[in-house]
């Protein structure tokens, strides 16, 4: 794995990033979003949008695009996981995390992780990695001791929870305030370890609610799906939009 300073990851995700804040100077709480592994989807920015109505910033990152990984690429190595793992990719959070606490126009101390499938997983990664593991697993050279210290929540929505998921087996080092969306009728990431994983979090003292949509599939929210395995609901994704917005 290539090594790259904290600096030189974020400059390189940055290039790629969608910013959307409201006008004036802020400073604005920030939702760092992180996308599945089909990559970034037009309701990544519909999500954004809902943020800055509520008076928020909204970062989605491009996790691909300076690693040149396409659409068809994507999903037949980050989907399966031969690629970019969930503890690697922390490493994007990590630097945009660093970053957006850098700008003015940033309310350091309101800074949400957000993420959808790989990129709960990403999430959640991030805070069960060990912190002798950070810069092996991440490629990351000149991380705090503490990289996400003093996050203020956290949004996962259909998280991938199976083998290689860290928070499957390792609890987090620290755990924000967050909301966990659970869909019951996922035939990607499924859903029984997901809540199993999540509630053990919830056992230990994690401050998360987690709500579970019965009848949603994964992707509910997003309206352009092809996937035979999704179907869009625009309830739930009200709710999970309004869930995110609760947390700003």
């Amino acid at each position: 794995m290539a090594r790259e300073t904290v600096a030189e990851r974020a400059r390189a995700l940055m290039a790629h990033a969608f910013i959307a804040r409201p006008p004036g100077p802020g400073p604005f709480p920030v939702v760092i979003q992180m996308h599945g592994c089909g990559g970034c989807k037009p309701f990544q920015r519909r999500y954004a949008e809902a943020v800055v109505h509520a008076g928020g910033a909204a970062v989605v990152v491009d996790s691909f695009a300076h690693r040149e990984i396409g659409t068809w690429e994507a999903y037949a190595t980050v989907c399966t996981g031969a690629r970019l793992r969930g503890a690697q990719r922390a490493g994007d959070l990590f630097a945009v995390y660093q970053w957006v606490r850098a700008q003015p126009w940033v309310d350091s101390a309101r800074v949400i992780a957000a993420g959808w499938s790989h990129g709960a997983w990403t999430v959640m990664d991030a805070l069960a990695l060990p912190s002798d593991h950070f810069a092996s697993a991440t490629g990351l050279q000149g991380l705090a001791p503490e990289p996400l210290a003093g996050l203020a929540g956290v949004f996962l929505v259909y998280p991938y929870c199976g083998i290689a998921s860290l928070s499957s087996r390792n609890g987090w080092r620290f755990a924000p305030h967050g909301v966990a969306i659970v869909a019951g009728r996922d035939r990607v990431v499924g859903a029984r370890h997901p809540l199993a994983v999540l509630n053990g979090l919830v056992a230990d003292g994690a401050p998360l609610t987690v709500l579970s949509f019965p009848e949603a599939t994964h992707a509910f929210d997003e309206r352009e799906a092809s996937d035979f395995r999704v179907r869009y609901s625009e309830e739930r994704t009200r709710e999970a939009t309004n869930a995110l917005i609760g947390l700003i």
